[in-house]
């Protein structure tokens, strides 16, 4: 049956050529059949291979046309001067490479009548997907009516890419950007930030499903959690997980390290040592990919029919490729952005280049269109187009949420916030067996007071140690990188997420928690929204309660910059007690689409609120504690649970002195910001609760686990002035202390609330402070006269 395979496919197309290793594996696909569905011979097998061939042309012709053209020409016919863009742009030498990779991509879907999902690490190599998904026709539906397989449909498709065209309200006008998007047909995320693709892909199919991971060699600088992959992949919960490194051994100015190394077989040797079962295709023929994938999901399927014993030699794909091949200037440092050796508005002899490179990548209209009809088999094989792969259009129904236990506010002093999380936790997961839960944990889960949450699922291992918390089935990721860890759980869209860590470390984790933020708000504002189910980050033993080691264990930068992002997408909320903390879990898992950072203390607090009290509270982002802040001379706002221990402290003192005080927790201080668009606002409170809470006029407060600054911007609405207002928080100052020794050193105990009250009602701070506690206040005597607590007792302080 092989012979009957053209000598036409046998000698290639354009610049795709056949190497005698993959023309070996096609002559074995052909004598197996094993792959096939729904074909009756090899002849339409056949007619697929060949129109791939044609097809990766035409994506390479139209990549380098969107870098540097403002529109096409179908006949051929060189573009004079003025149809080139005065300032090109585009990262043209990867998107090349992954032109013919993604099309790889498409024939084993084809050959095999199975849509897989993809990802794609190298997000700013986005030309290449919106190339193909025009010519193909699979397009977002904002795209559908913008661009189609004309000379008009791809001269706009080219000259909108990096057109910089902004709408009235500031947002891109046209449906295509710079990397992947909402607006990218089959896109599930940027690839903005290098390597979190790499650290996600395994997690991320369900079963049955399918996935191909396109990575870069660049990229496997960027996070090397990726090389435990095998440690992670499971049969048993896991769909057919298939990454690709397209290894073309260039960053941007330079040769990568794995260039560096050895470059393929170096990476081969280093894989195999990881885990990995990898295999080297010839990068430069999207039949080699297509052969790779269906070779490496046969690896797998093997695996799973023998039920060997984990680790599973995960199959890894090595395409080895010159960046920019096909094109002038492939394999030079310019092949990254802009391969040619000039600007072809201006320069004769790169216009030239950019012709003759055109010429071999042409593919004539007619011929193009017979590729294309030939490669849409998807009403035939009943599957749906690459655009409606699984993991793009997952939607998870939202959990069943139990009843929680709430904690009796009357029946015990204090209890641990993390401990009713934990429990509860465990609850939902009970709740939802059809639902994959996923822990993110950088390595103390029992520390951080999760225990019964890993009795239960367990350090996910290949080989258990007796008598401890491990599994090979276990759904705790379990590694010492932050990266990994919270990258399991964004991955696992399919199931239920949660990740702890220490705050000050889980800063390691911003650029994938951006990511995530950025994409689903985008999807928002598109009328697209996410179907997973919000992620909760618990940044525990933190800032304040985190003392006793140096002060790089005590920062709260996480939520800070998180309270940057757009509020309804990106939440950061304060418990300060264990219902508290448990309401805002429930909050977030009632949510699609969100990240929610809860800064949650893992000492023992005392119990404010009832469990009738903490679900108002989070449904109002604050709630009014003690006193009637409408009467009030003052008014203390309290943001995290040690901030409102020294807020109540000093009302006591205040009230002792005759000062009307008032106490209001904020538990979610994004839903108090000036808004920044419709969308914010809508998730924003309005004026007139916000009032409630919050009365104009009033002496105002503020003692926040942050830095002070940022939370006096976030909450403006609130800012009555300097001469109103008053934010105490974290100075950046710390060391190896103790709780109080913290609060002290960033001025934020009850004396130094007291000492700002006095400042704001402009009395004597003398007639609300001893002298002695004046003195520690102004940093002249002794702190020690602080810890004692407003009413005068011994405070003393219970270290967990």
């Amino acid at each position: 049956m092989t012979k009957n395979i053209s000598n036409d496919w046998r000698t290639g197309f354009g610049v795709i050529e056949h190497s005698a290793a993959t023309i070996a594996r096609t002559d074995e696909f052909f004598a197996k059949r094993q792959y096939w569905q729904g074909f009756t011979d090899s002849a339409q097998a056949e007619t697929l291979i060949v129109a791939a061939d044609r097809l990766a042309n035409a994506a390479m012709w139209l990549t380098a046309h969107m870098t540097y053209a403002s529109r096409v020409d179908m006949s051929g016919t060189d573009l004079p001067a003025d149809a080139f863009k005065r300032n090109p742009e585009g990262h043209t030498g990867g998107a090349l490479n992954v032109a013919i990779g993604f099309v790889g991509y498409l024939l084993a879907n084809a050959l095999s009548g199975h849509t897989r999902a993809w990802t794609l690490g190298q997000g700013h190599c986005v030309a290449a997907i919106e190339a193909i998904n025009t010519l193909t026709g699979d397009l977002s539906p904002a795209q559908i009516a913008r661009y189609e397989r004309s000379e008009t449909g791809l001269s706009r498709l080219v000259s909108d890419f990096y057109s910089y065209a902004m709408s009235a309200d500031g947002r891109p006008a046209v449906p295509l950007g710079s990397h992947v998007g909402p607006n990218t047909a089959g896109g599930v995320s940027e690839g903005g930030y290098l390597g979190f693709s790499e650290l996600q892909y395994v997690h991320m199919p369900l079963p049955g499903e399918r996935l191909v991971a396109f990575l870069s060699d660049g990229a496997f600088e960027e996070q090397r959690g990726s090389d435990w992959s095998p440690r992670w992949w499971r049969a048993e919960d896991s769909g057919l997980a298939v990454p690709i490194m397209v290894l073309n051994g260039r960053r941007i100015e330079q040769r990568t390290e794995i260039g560096q190394e050895g470059g393929a077989e170096w990476l081969e040797a280093h894989l195999r040592l990881a885990g990995y079962d990898p295999i080297l295709i010839d990068g430069h023929d999207p039949l080699a990919y297509t052969m790779a994938i269906l070779e490496a999901e046969e690896r797998l399927t093997r695996f799973i029919r023998l039920k060997q014993a984990y680790p599973a030699p995960l199959p890894y794909i090595i395409a080895r490729c010159t960046k920019g091949f096909g094109f002038p200037g492939a394999g030079t440092n310019r092949s990254h952005n802009l391969p040619l050796s000039g600007n072809p508005s201006e320069n004769a002899a790169a216009r030239a280049e950019f012709h003759e490179g055109a010429r071999k990548l042409f593919v004539p209209a007619d011929t193009l269109e017979t590729a294309v009809n030939a490669l849409a088999v998807h009403d035939q094989q009943s599957r749906p187009r690459e655009s409606q792969n699984s993991l793009a259009r997952r939607i998870v129904e939202l959990p069943s949420l139990p009843v929680p236990n709430w904690t009796d506010v009357n029946s015990q002093r204090e209890r641990c916030a993390m401990d009713a999380i934990d429990e509860y936790f465990v609850d939902i997961v009970r709740a939802n067996p059809k639902l994959r839960p996923r822990i993110g944990n950088p390595d103390e889960l029992r520390s951080n007071h999760m225990p019964r949450a890993l009795e239960l699922l367990h350090h996910r291992v290949n080989l258990p140690e007796s008598g401890t918390p491990e599994a090979v089935d276990g759904a705790v990721i379990t590694a010492l990188n932050e990266e990994a860890v919270i990258s399991a759980a964004l991955g696992n869209k399919g199931g239920i997420n949660i990740a702890v860590s220490y705050e000050a470390f889980a800063m390691k984790m911003l650029g994938a928690l951006r990511q995530e933020i950025i994409f689903s708000r985008r999807q928002h504002e598109l009328l697209q929204p996410p179907g997973w189910i919000s992620v909760p980050l618990i940044a525990t033993s933190h800032t304040w309660e985190n003392a006793k080691n140096e002060q790089s264990h005590q920062d709260p930068t996480l939520p800070e910059a998180l309270l940057g992002e757009m509020s309804d997408i990106s939440r950061v909320i304060f418990p300060v007690d264990p219902n508290s903390a448990v309401a805002a879990l429930r909050s977030v898992y009632r949510t699609h689409g969100q990240i929610a950072c809860l800064v949650t203390a893992k000492r023992d607090v005392p119990i404010l609120f009832s469990g009738e009290q903490a679900e108002f509270a989070m449904a109002k982002g604050a709630i009014q504690f003690e006193g009637d802040a409408t009467n009030a001379q003052v008014q203390l706002v309290a943001i995290g649970a040690y901030q409102l221990q020294q807020a109540r402290q000093a009302r006591e003192r205040l009230g002792q002195r005759g000062i009307n005080c008032s106490i209001t927790v904020i538990l979610e201080p994004g839903r108090f910001r000036e808004a920044r668009d419709e969308i914010e606002w809508k998730y924003a409170v309005l004026d007139k609760d916000l009032h409630v809470l919050f009365p104009t006029n009033l002496p105002r407060i503020i003692i926040s686990h942050t830095r002070p600054e940022p939370m006096l911007g976030l909450l403006r609405r609130l800012d009555g002035g300097p001469s109103q207002t008053k934010a105490l928080g974290y100075l950046s100052r710390g060391g190896t202390l103790d709780v109080f020794g913290m609060l002290f050193a960033n001025r934020c105990t009850w004396a130094h609330a007291v000492a700002s009250a006095a400042g704001l009602l402009k009395i004597d701070r003398g007639s609300l402070l001893s002298q002695e506690e004046l003195d520690a206040v102004d940093e002249q005597g002794d702190p020690q006269m602080l810890r004692r607590d407003s009413s005068g007792s011994k405070n003393e302080e219970k270290i967990v």
